[in-house]
């Protein structure tokens, strides 16, 4: 059990990296936050890897994915992110 949490917490690490690397502009993420980017990455990509390839229902739709589905899905999730923080952060003008 304890193997599996530290996995999940370094491929959380890697793919949220990763995907901070490659979507463009600075997000202002701390080490933690990128390890959560990377986890719930993981959970994204295995949920998009279900839809796409029709893995075992048994499984369920939400299953964590190797290490490629897991960057795609954290540069999805980073995407997302992205697009809604700056939305909260638009300067409005006052009347």
């Amino acid at each position: 059990m304890l193997g599996l949490i530290i996995s999940v917490i370094v491929i959380g690490l890697i793919a949220g990296f990763i995907a901070r690397a490659v979507v463009p502009g600075k997000q202002d993420m701390s080490l933690l936050m990128t390890i959560v980017l990377g986890i719930v990455g993981s959970f994204v990509g295995g949920f998009l890897g279900f839809l796409l390839f029709g893995q075992d229902a048994a499984d369920g739709f939400f299953q964590p994915a190797g290490i490629i589905g897991s960057i795609i899905g954290a540069i999805i999730a980073l995407l997302v992110y992205v697009m809604v923080a700056g939305r909260s952060t638009t300067s409005r003008r006052r009347s």
